[in-house]
């Protein structure tokens, strides 16, 4: 779980520098520097959910999938579900 909240921060905050970064000065080194970044960070964080114990049935493992966002869905679902809180009726 730890390393899944690593990822979201590093995601959350390279995307934050492009959008930035695209709206101001728009420098292509920045670009090309945190861009790569950005996706490692992204498929790190699919992967962790996929890993995380209990993501199966929290849904938590398709909300990974949601670009920008989906990350801090996924960690707020699998922080939900010892309470009880499932997809499932």
């Amino acid at each position: 779980m730890r390393a899944l909240r690593v990822a979201v921060a590093v995601e959350t905050l390279s995307l934050a520098v492009l959008l930035v970064n695209l709206v101001t000065v728009h420098v292509k080194a920045v670009s090309s520097l945190v861009g790569p970044l950005h996706g490692g960070a992204y498929l790190a964080v699919i992967a962790c959910t996929v890993l995380a114990p209990g993501s199966a049935g929290t849904g938590a493992r398709w909300r990974a999938w949601i670009p920008a966002v989906g990350g801090l869905l996924a960690v707020r679902r699998l922080r939900l579900a010892p309470a009880g809180l499932t997809d499932r009726p």
